[in-house]
């Protein structure tokens, strides 16, 4: 398994509760995961957990390997090469990771600094990377600097500095969100070719579930820091089994669904603020009964494929939860 992450939890001092809570996900070579939830779930921290940069005071359980490398172990060198040649991500703004007064070409060679790659040798291999991510005439655009490419382009360039070292495993951080639809159809293009041609596992984080079940072959679903439902990706969008898979599904528009009614989820997602002795999306739920506020579900396997955590698919029957998840 390229990457494997088992029971991570991470906590924040002053927290009232883990920032991640026993989160276990999986990505193979050739894969692509999504992981999806709404804006605080914890998708990004996941993510970042391949690339150990969460902060120094955090509290950190579990297991994080990545092509077997044990990354919660990994310090000095070791950790540098890892994040310089293993593992790359691209993140939603490529503004943000670009230096306005340098040249992309300047940012591309910065990158292969990483793989002993320099001067001239790093310039041509930086004009090589913006053709092998589809962008016309790289030669030109390498001498340019970003407020002179349009956001696609950019985020082509994030792609190829991502590249650069010939990564095992990409994370895509909602890589597509800032996009016009047209642009964002051309980078999945993009994304998905690399990952056939170079057998790469990719993490795709995103909040649109309708998205990630079209692309992506597995889908993992978070919700205060806590996966609360992993499917193949069809099996999640025609079977949702989680409520608040179902609840992200009803909110959002679908093309050719013409009349359906669009139903917002009551409440809002917890803070780290909000602790939990039950089940974190009890109070948000309409299927939630008075014992969902102490019983804390624990993902168990569906009878047909994958797993999901809720009390009403997994309380002992003499508790009556079996017969009442059929509804």
């Amino acid at each position: 398994m390229l990457l494997d992450i088992e029971n991570l939890t991470l906590e924040y001092p002053g927290t009232a509760r883990p920032v991640l809570n026993r989160v276990s996900l999986q990505v193979a070579s050739g894969e692509v995961v999504g992981l999806v939830g709404e804006s605080g779930s914890g998708k990004s921290t996941t993510a970042k957990a391949a690339l150990r940069t969460h902060p120094g005071a955090a509290a950190v359980s579990g297991a994080v390997r990545v092509d077997g490398t044990d990354v919660l172990a990994l310090t000095g060198e070791a950790l540098r090469l890892h994040r310089a040649r293993t593992v790359a991500m691209v993140h939603q703004d490529p503004r943000s990771a670009l230096n306005p007064v340098r040249c992309v070409g300047d940012f591309l060679a910065e990158r292969l600094s990483g793989t002993g790659l320099g001067g001239k040798a790093a310039r041509t291999r930086a004009v090589e990377l913006l053709g092998t991510v589809g962008i016309p005439d790289p030669r030109r655009r390498a001498r340019q600097r970003p407020h002179e490419l349009s956001g696609g382009m950019l985020q082509r360039v994030v792609i190829a500095g991502a590249l650069a070292a010939g990564p095992k495993l990409l994370l895509a951080d909602e890589a597509t969100s800032a996009l016009d639809v047209t642009t964002q159809a051309e980078i999945l293009a993009l994304l998905r070719t690399l990952r056939a041609e170079r057998g790469l596992g990719l993490l795709f984080i995103t909040h649109d579930l309708q998205l990630a079940a079209a692309y992506c072959d597995r889908v993992y679903v978070m919700y205060a820091g806590r996966i609360v439902e992993e499917r193949p990706a069809g099996d999640l969008f025609d079977r949702p089994r989680h409520p608040y898979t179902k609840g992200l599904l009803a909110c959002s528009p679908t093309l050719g669904a013409s009349g359906r009614e669009i139903r917002p989820i009551p409440g809002r997602p917890p803070s780290l603020a909000d602790a939990f002795s039950g089940c974190e999306f009890a109070d948000r739920c309409p299927d939630a009964e008075p014992e969902c506020s102490t019983w804390r579900p624990e993902p168990v396997p569906l009878a047909d494929t994958g797993t999901a955590a809720c009390r009403r698919l997994s309380a002992p029957v003499g508790q009556g939860a079996e017969k009442r998840s059929h509804r």
